[in-house]
């Protein structure tokens, strides 16, 4: 069973990371047409992720804070294998869950609904946003780490949280594409990683294990495999205009520059 105490494991450097197994292309299968993907937040994140989903094939079950009705618009454009509902209908329809919200709202995941599921999250640590959360500061912890101990029973998978959502929808490439790109993933179950991996191959991008949810943090807010990582342009403007591939290779050596928030 998945852990959740927040502990870290020791800090792993640029050797540790290069010796990471690759998921990118490793014979993971991809899942079945109409898998359904619930998603608990429909922002910017989440609906990229609901049309990369319903192109590809799947079934999505929508959610946000402010009640169903006010996703009509969203469903209406993603058509008929869309559809909208509460957070706990979400959860329960999917068989992969993708928890999209601030961070200061983690705590209202439905936990019961999630029980043995996979969860992918997309979170960041924004204190502007969030406000000061005493185990992020001290980097004793990672988000990811914060929300499998609120769903225990869940198999997180860390994804999707170091990309812009433009890039998300405009890099998607199918499997045979020399213009493919790779997403980092997270988790502490091998078996939960490997549903997420069919997951993107469906979507149009490989994955990179990064390795267990501590090793979250080298591409989280800030860090050198952030959302920069896939701007092609100069860096000078946000929102990005120009995405660009980005490979296992690079991925893997943006990775291994990472540092801690105390030590930039």
């Amino acid at each position: 069973m998945l852990g959740g105490s927040g502990r870290r494991g020791p800090s792993r450097g640029r050797e540790a990371v290069r010796d990471r197994r690759r998921n990118d292309r490793t014979g993971a299968a991809v899942l079945p047409s109409m898998t359904t993907i619930g998603l608990i937040g429909s922002g910017h994140i989440g609906s990229t992720v609901a049309r990369l989903a319903v192109n590809a094939g799947h079934d999505v079950v929508l959610s946000n804070s402010r009640g169903p009705e006010t996703l009509a618009d969203l469903v209406d454009e993603l058509g008929e294998h869309a559809r909208a509902a509460t957070a706990a209908e979400a959860a329960e329809a999917g068989e992969i869950v993708v928890v999209t919200i601030p961070l200061k709202n983690y705590r209202q995941v439905p936990v019961e609904p999630l029980r043995g599921k996979v969860v992918i999250d997309t979170n960041n640590y924004y204190p502007q946003r969030d406000g000061h959360i005493a185990e992020l500061d001290e980097e004793s912890t990672t988000t990811a780490e914060m929300l499998q101990a609120h769903l225990p029973d869940s198999h997180v998978v860390k994804a999707f949280n170091n990309i812009y959502f433009g890039h998300l929808l405009e890099l998607a490439r199918p499997a045979d594409s020399p213009e493919r790109s790779v997403l980092a993933i997270a988790g502490d179950d091998d078996d939960a990683k490997q549903t997420v991996t069919g997951f993107l191959d469906s979507i149009g991008y490989d994955a990179y294990d990064v390795g267990p949810l501590a090793e979250g943090w080298r591409y989280q807010r800030d860090t050198a495999a952030y959302a920069t990582l896939y701007d092609g342009g100069d860096g000078s403007t946000w929102p990005p205009t120009q995405p660009r591939q980005v490979t296992a290779d690079f991925l893997q050596e943006k990775l291994a520059e990472a540092k801690r928030y105390r030590d930039m």
